[in-house]
């Protein structure tokens, strides 16, 4: 698996330690940043990260701002991309095993570094169930094309 990460200036302390989790894990992955403090615009981090999903360089991305709302939207936009808010473990299971999604997004303002990990982990863990939910993920595809 390889995964992207990237943040804006909001979500710079939470995607280092995810990219600890990625570290521990053994999974490859690559940091697109930003590494700044100063104010940045999370569309020019989370848009290419999501096409470099969308294009099947990355396997998944997991983007951070300061809500994760911002990078949500953005990735959202990308044609092939399903991109989950979460800010718990629960979410983080359901949407890859019911909603097949291939980006997370988390909020720094929101969640911590130890729950940010263990979303990560859940996430990054847990699998596609097919079934009745792919109808359904077929049908955000149809709607695309």
């Amino acid at each position: 698996m390889k995964v992207i990460l990237a943040s804006d200036h909001g979500g710079v302390n939470l995607r280092k330690e995810v990219a600890e989790v990625l570290e521990e894990m053994n999974i490859s992955y690559e940091d697109i940043g930003c590494d700044c403090e100063g104010s940045v615009d999370y569309p020019d981090y989370g848009i290419p990260a999501a096409e470099r999903v969308a294009n099947g360089e990355f396997d998944r991305g997991i983007l951070i701002c300061g809500t994760g709302i911002g990078m949500s939207i953005s990735a959202n936009k990308v044609k092939g991309i399903r991109c989950a808010l979460v800010h718990d473990v629960f979410t983080a299971k359901v949407t890859k095993e019911h909603n097949d999604s291939n980006v997370l997004t988390m909020g720094e303002r929101v969640i911590g570094p130890g729950l940010a990990r263990e979303i990560v982990k859940t996430w990054l863990g847990a699998e596609f169930e097919g079934g009745r939910h792919a109808n359904r993920v077929g049908k955000i595809a149809e709607y695309e094309a």
